[in-house]
């Protein structure tokens, strides 16, 4: 199984969205099933899309300059991370009621017409199918899938528009006003891995924990 983690919480130690993904790991490590993991960081920015980018990629593939390439290049990774990924783990921290600047940046690099979406007669039809998601939602007073709550729809129907259907969010729901937010949310993540329903039996660590800047 081959895993892609996207950590986009600007608190590299004390931040709730990385504590519930690290217990995803845990949890699966301990269920026994051998996985590579793929850690995309966002504290290592991305850059944001400029005319540059647009032009190159509204610029047919056949078409692109070298220097097109290029511009290109970084997203062509991003990309290539979730195709390459049976299951992606998102750490999504509420930052004034949406997602932080960080994971709507690689969201924009990831979402390209031909690449990650095709328009079809019917309406754009995502291509990165077939693969699970789980989205650590940690939010200090936002109400998880409140009016105010800008973030868990907009990853949802962002996720589905991709492909990606089969999405599950565990929430550390207005944890600083809930002391008990946090162990419900772990407790959403071991029932999330229970239903996996795993083997137990050969107990193995990850096979690769691969960081990428």
């Amino acid at each position: 199984m081959k895993i892609l983690r996207i950590d986009s919480s600007a608190q590299t130690e004390a931040g709730q969205s990385r504590h519930l993904a690290d217990r995803i790991i845990d949890r699966l490590t301990d269920a026994g099933k051998p996985f590579d993991v793929t850690v995309r960081d966002l504290n290592n920015p991305l850059p944001q899309l400029d005319h540059a980018w647009i032009n190159a990629n509204s610029t047919p593939e056949e078409d692109r300059t070298d220097q097109q390439k290029d511009v290109l290049a970084l997203s062509d990774t991003l990309i290539a991370e979730i195709d390459a990924a049976d299951m992606l783990i998102i750490g999504a921290p509420v930052y004034n009621f949406s997602i932080p600047a960080s994971l709507k940046l690689w969201i924009d690099l990831i979402c390209r017409a031909r690449r990650s979406f095709a328009y079809s007669d019917t309406g754009p039809k995502g291509l990165l199918s077939g693969k699970t998601a789980i989205v650590c939602f940690a939010s200090g007073g936002t109400d998880f899938g409140s009016d105010i709550d800008f973030a868990s729809g907009y990853l949802r129907h962002i996720l589905g528009f991709v492909g990606i259907t089969d999405v599950t969010f565990v929430a550390a729901n207005r944890h600083f006003m809930d002391d008990t937010a946090i162990t419900r949310a772990e407790g959403e993540v071991d029932a999330w891995v229970d239903q996996l329903g795993l083997p137990k039996d050969d107990r193995l660590r990850p096979a690769t924990k691969a960081g990428v800047n």
